[in-house]
């Protein structure tokens, strides 16, 4: 199949998406207000806590069994592997821009959370659809995508709210904490030993402390054991993850949706023609079809506040957009080569297509939810997505286009 061609396949579903989002960018416009920010608050709620669950615990249901968890065994730790490198790049970003302390959780949220939700679930049945798609006949194609795209919205919502979450979190009190307390703090928790050594609470590396008393317990506090060293940085760590933002309702959902579609005897009861409980299934994948237009009516109603302009540095905007667009699909192929070479990875050039995909999403929609919880960085947040999601419009469609060309 020609490039050509190829690139009209990928340019389709990128179309449906700038389509949808201006509608959802028109709705909130302050001259209409059916989008405004309590209408997108309350739909924002109905989608994350029905229209989501719906969706993946419907999809998965019906297509994976048992078999295919083996296949799909993979999709996490691609997912995770999207995460390390783009914080890994985002922490280089950071260096290089010196980014203000306000805004380096953001970078970093920015960088390691792509959209793995509402843009898989519309780009890749809609890549199926197409009569000319390189995946093979549309019908297969389709019935594949759902679960694939549900799995990514899934599994990428528990790694947002906990991995994610927590590093914005952390960024978020270091921040309050430096604004709160300024090099002419009325207290000074240091005291000055001899050798001329400044020595705080808890000893540098770097001071010289030949000159401290040796006492029974310091002698003692040196000999403790590796458990006992590494249990307060689990507690520190496990303390800064929020419970209820990783299993969340999609989360919980997928859950179910793998033990219906797993489990023969729950299977054969809710799943198919014949199942005594099918209205069940049905009714949920009525509430799940939902969820994509009213997900990217959502899209374009958040972006709407990057319109109104920032103060976020330029290039600190550009690094982001070189980081998800460039950086990442780049790791991303060959990520996922390797693993198809060394066996990881079945010859299902669709599962690998998503696995790709991942890696090119622009930043997810929750990086600005997060930033409302911690009351930092809203307006930069807003205009990163905004010129982020601009710019992925094309690099999303060139980027699919070559992966559909190094798959076919």
């Amino acid at each position: 199949m020609g490039f050509l061609n190829l690139l009209i396949v990928a340019v389709m579903p990128v179309l449906k998406i700038i389509l949808i989002t201006a509608i959802g960018l028109l709705l909130a416009l302050d001259r209409l207000k059916l989008l405004g920010p309590e209408a997108n608050h309350h739909m924002n709620n109905i989608v994350f806590y029905v229209f989501s669950p719906a969706l993946a615990a419907s999809s998965l249901a019906e297509t994976v069994t048992f078999k295919s968890l083996t296949t799909l065994w993979f999709m996490p730790v691609n997912l995770l592997l999207t995460f390390v490198l783009g914080s890994a790049l985002a922490w280089l970003l950071i260096k290089i821009t010196r980014t203000p302390k306000h805004l380096q959780g953001i970078v970093i949220g920015c960088c390691s959370a792509g959209n793995l939700g509402n843009l898989p679930l519309i780009m890749v049945p809609a890549v199926c659809e197409e009569p000319s798609n390189p995946f093979g006949d549309p019908s297969v194609c389709s019935t594949n995508a759902k679960p694939y795209a549900s799995l990514s919205l899934s599994i990428g919502a528990i790694f947002i709210w906990s991995y994610v979450y927590g590093i914005m979190r952390m960024y978020a009190n270091k921040s309050n904490e430096s604004s709160t307390t300024g090099i002419n703090s009325p207290i000074d928790t240091s005291e000055t030993v001899p050798g001329g050594c400044t020595q705080a609470v808890l000893p540098s590396s770097n001071c010289n402390t030949s000159y401290l008393p040796r006492t029974i317990s310091g002698e003692r506090s040196t000999k403790m054991s590796g458990l006992k060293k590494i249990m307060p940085r689990v507690k520190m760590i496990s303390g800064k993850i929020d419970l209820k933002k990783v299993f969340a309702p999609t989360a919980v959902a997928a859950i179910v949706g793998f033990i219906i579609g797993a489990v023969s005897p729950i299977r054969k009861l809710m799943i198919g023609k014949s199942a005594p409980l099918r209205v069940i299934d049905s009714s949920a994948y009525i509430l799940g079809e939902a969820t994509i237009p009213c997900m990217t009516l959502i899209m374009g109603a958040n972006l709407l506040i990057g319109l109104k302009g920032s103060d976020v540095s330029r290039t600190v905007i550009i690094g982001i957009i070189a980081v998800r667009n460039i950086f990442l699909p780049l790791s991303g192929i060959g990520v996922v080569k390797a693993a198809h070479h060394f066996g990881l990875v079945g010859s299902d050039s669709l599962y690998q297509f998503v696995l790709m995909l991942q890696y090119a999403v622009p930043p997810a929609m929750a990086i600005g939810t997060m930033t409302q919880f911690f009351q930092l960085g809203q307006g930069e947040t807003s205009m990163i997505m905004l010129w982020t999601y601009v710019i992925a419009a094309v690099t999303l469609t060139l980027w699919s286009t070559l992966f559909m060309w190094l798959l076919a």
